[in-house]
């Protein structure tokens, strides 16, 4: 992989977080409720880029189930948005 395609690699996985960082983990104002998460994360394992072996999604990479937990996450796909739940 040359250097051009990790930085460009790297960009796409930090638009991928959004303004989610994985330390906001860390951080009880950053987190969602349980059942909002429980419910991202249901729709999460309905979906097709769901990798149910490691929890991992094929679009963003982000293990979902700490992705889901997260209060400023979003779908990358639309399944779900930052506010609250599905955003369809």
């Amino acid at each position: 992989m040359s250097e051009e395609e990790k930085v460009s690699a790297w960009k796409q996985w930090k638009k991928n977080l959004g303004e989610a960082r994985p330390w906001h983990l860390f951080d009880p104002v950053l987190r969602t409720t349980e059942d909002i998460a429980a419910l991202r994360y249901n729709l999460c394992k309905g979906c097709e880029h769901f990798i149910s072996a490691t929890t991992q999604c094929t679009k963003c990479g982000c293990i979902m189930k700490a992705k889901t937990l997260l209060k400023n996450a979003e779908c990358p796909v639309g399944k779900w948005g930052r506010d609250l739940t599905p955003s369809s």
